[in-house]
């Protein structure tokens, strides 16, 4: 376990078929007898027909279509009639298909970051593979006729089916002529990304001890659980919204919390010190995997020391503040509560297509 402290800051009928009544060619016209006996047994199997459903309502049976459709069980695109099964990319796995760009004109999409990457090198998915938002702040590496791009996971592309990556300009501008406009992809989930810095925390506009909802970004890997606890109570368990907020609908008191991170590969970090301030990131001196981040500004007093043993001991680090800068877009950032934090190994955006090349 280390300990680690944060800064806050404030913050997207052809064919030849004969006319109806008249016989076509080769074919005779029924006599009035057998129109009347066909009508006569449309009619009893019409009552048949009223009567079961009729029964079968007052007996309280499910219709046939509450079964589940099948094929849900695979993943991959659509065939057969079969549906995928929603999940972002993970692993080893090498998906196939096409990209195209697009440009979120500097927002942060569908996941709710504040702004694009300061690189430009982000992705959109379609909805199966945005799985909901289980996607959010994962990475893509995405090979084309180029080379390759590394990508961060942050919008959904709703019209998208699945194997259909939508990349920035720029990002598609390193794998491919853009003149292009569409091209075929390889692509495959990039696993333990180097990460750019510590994991930060975003409590949204609105919340309050009554209603709980957090971002949190910088994970590298995707997220499978974020849990919240205030004081030594019971951790509970927050709800993954589309938008990549975790929720806990009830609240989780005044604070402050720890809030327990988890991502599907395992890794966990505990983070300690979470205030109730909306709209503003807190960001803490610890990575999701990989060790603690190096503190902005040193303390010899408060630096943590390693300890003898196979536990890592928790120490004290004192907060970092972050001049405020003027750059449009940026958040301010403003001295925060200490916020310390362990590790344990272990709306929508709108889809322009116009903008494509």
């Amino acid at each position: 376990m280390t300990d680690g402290s944060v800064s806050q800051e404030p913050d997207p009928g052809p064919g030849g078929d004969a006319p109806a009544g008249r016989p076509g060619p080769g074919r005779r016209r029924a006599r009035g007898g057998g129109r009347r006996r066909w009508l006569a047994a449309g009619g009893v199997a019409a009552l048949a027909t009223v009567l079961g459903l009729s029964l079968a309502l007052r007996s309280g049976a499910a219709p046939a279509c509450a079964a589940p459709p099948a094929g849900l069980a695979g993943a991959g695109p659509v065939a057969a009639g079969r549906l995928p099964l929603a999940a972002p990319p993970t692993g080893s796995t090498v998906h196939k298909g096409k990209a195209t760009f697009y440009d979120s004109k500097g927002a942060g999409g569908n996941c709710s970051y504040p702004s694009a990457p300061a690189d430009r090198m982000y992705v959109a998915l379609g909805p199966t593979e945005y799985s909901a938002g289980a996607a959010c702040g994962g990475y893509l590496d995405v090979t084309g006729p180029r080379g390759t791009v590394r990508v961060l996971i942050m919008d959904q592309c709703p019209e998208c089916a699945p194997g259909h990556v939508d990349l920035s300009r720029e990002a598609f501008a390193r794998i491919a002529d853009p003149v292009q406009g569409i091209v075929g992809v390889s692509y495959r989930a990039a696993v333990d990304p180097p990460l750019s810095g510590p994991l930060t925390f975003r409590i949204k506009e609105g919340a309050s001890q009554y209603w709980f909802a957090v971002l949190v970004a910088g994970h590298g890997n995707p997220l499978r659980a974020v849990e919240v606890r205030q004081g030594s109570g019971a951790w509970r368990t927050a709800v993954r919204q589309d938008y990549n907020y975790w929720q806990i609908d009830s609240g989780a008191g005044p604070g402050p919390y720890a809030v327990r991170v988890t991502d599907v590969y395992g890794h966990r970090v505990t983070a300690t010190g979470v205030t109730m301030s909306p709209g503003r990131v807190q960001r803490s001196t610890v990575t999701m995997y990989g060790g603690s981040a190096p503190a902005a500004r040193k303390n010899p007093t408060s630096r943590p020391s390693p300890s003898p043993g196979a536990t890592p001991s928790r120490a004290t680090v004192s907060p970092s503040t972050v001049a405020p800068t003027s750059s449009p877009g940026t958040p301010q950032v403003s001295a925060p509560p200490a916020l310390a934090a362990s590790a344990e190994p272990g709306t929508g955006r709108p889809v322009d297509c116009a903008s494509r090349g």
